[in-house]
């Protein structure tokens, strides 16, 4: 049987047995939707929005290429990617999931990235806002702020780190003869320019279409979030979630204790749900914090929906972004019990009051960040120290 005839056929089923769940536990189905619709609408449609709108029109005057040339000393060397990339992972951690899918789109489409280069991207840019990490797990569902800095910390630089790992996937831009692209104001000022020349649409026109897509965008989310969330309470009700979890029991249990199965279950699916489960499991803290954590780069399959739907319509495949995914969980969840024995229990955190503006000042600080890295690697690169070049 061919591998697309037994997808296919998965589907139908899977389709077939949603009908029939949905005829039979119509009210539970009716609440899980009303309870995703309103998360949807009071928190992911009004701060995913505004960030949607900016980075189209970013992208539209050129702004990411200026940025793109002046981070390319740091972006190509660690993440074997153009400077461009470094504003999808800054939007990416600023914002939340999707939106580092949605940029990078509109740079592959742009012909910024490669084929790889967008692949890579996409599995490494994606990651949760810190909103979601510290404001709505750690202090609305673990009940601890401290806990909330570990928790980002955890997220972001296992998300850095396999980012690292993918670099050696693909070859690096010497192998392929390409030059070496500098990292000067004047080099950034022209290649906004011909951006802003290639795309050829009136300011007007770029905000017009901004909006635009990015409602759209953000109405394919809210399907997502609702549809995956109907899923999984029927999956509940039926038992399907509890006999998964009795299996998955077999091999947790022995290493971590009792209680992380049934988070693990309902963060494959979605992953507010997967991280209240975690919290008010039955394992010890550290472990529900590495469950959270491993759920939150997972991601659920309601994130992969929304990304699937970004990049619908272009040749970038998401099977790598499939085990990028796994890889990314295994890395939080090992990663969890370090950082909360290194970090002091003092270190402040930020509750995700004021989230627009602290998103904001989040993205600024991490771009200030990058260009301050980018300038020391171009200055080792250009008094030729070997082992800076690339």
């Amino acid at each position: 049987m061919k591998k697309s005839n037994l997808y296919n056929g998965l589907w139908a089923l899977f389709s077939v047995v949603m009908v029939v769940l949905l005829v039979r536990y119509p009210e539970q189905a009716l609440q899980a939707a009303i309870e995703g619709a309103a998360v949807w609408w009071e928190a992911v449609f009004p701060a995913l929005l505004p960030f949607f709108i900016v980075s189209e029109i970013a992208l539209g005057t050129g702004v990411v290429n200026l940025l793109g040339a002046l981070l390319e000393p740091l972006m190509r060397p660690v993440f074997n990617v153009p400077g461009e990339g470094a504003y999808s992972v800054a939007m990416g951690i600023a914002s939340g999931y999707p939106l580092g899918a949605k940029i990078t789109r509109g740079l592959y489409e742009a012909g910024d990235l490669t084929k790889g280069e967008a692949e890579r991207l996409v599995s490494f840019s994606s990651t949760a806002n810190p909103v979601f990490i510290v404001g709505a797990v750690a202090v609305g569902m673990f009940k601890s702020p401290h806990a909330g800095a570990a928790m980002a910390l955890v997220h972001y630089t296992s998300a850095l780190l396999l980012g690292f790992f993918l670099s050696f996937l693909e070859k690096r831009p010497k192998d392929k003869g390409r030059p070496r692209r500098k990292a000067t104001l004047h080099e950034a000022w022209e290649r906004m320019i011909n951006a802003r020349r290639k795309d050829g649409r009136s300011f007007g026109e770029i905000l017009g279409d901004a909006v635009w897509q990015s409602v759209n965008s953000a109405l394919k989310i809210g399907g997502f979030i609702v549809f995956f969330g109907v899923v999984l309470r029927l999956f509940e009700v039926v038992g399907l979630a509890g006999i998964c979890a009795s299996i998955l029991n077999v091999f947790l249990v022995p290493f971590f204790g009792d209680g992380l199965a049934r988070p693990l279950i309902g963060g494959f699916f979605e992953v507010s749900s997967g991280c209240k489960m975690a919290a008010a499991s039955a394992a010890g803290f550290i472990w529900k914090m590495a469950a959270a954590n491993a759920i939150i780069a997972w991601s659920g399959l309601s994130v992969f929906g929304q990304v699937a739907s970004m990049v619908k319509g272009t040749n970038i495949s998401l099977r790598l972004f499939s085990w990028s995914r796994a890889v990314h969980a295994v890395l939080a969840f090992f990663l969890t019990p370090v950082f909360v024995r290194i970090l002091p229990s003092a270190l402040p955190v930020w509750t995700g009051r004021g989230t627009s503006f602290g998103s904001l000042l989040l993205f600024a600080v991490i771009l200030a960040i990058g260009l301050l890295s980018s300038l020391i690697i171009d200055t080792l690169q250009k008094t030729r120290i070997t082992w800076f070049q690339w």
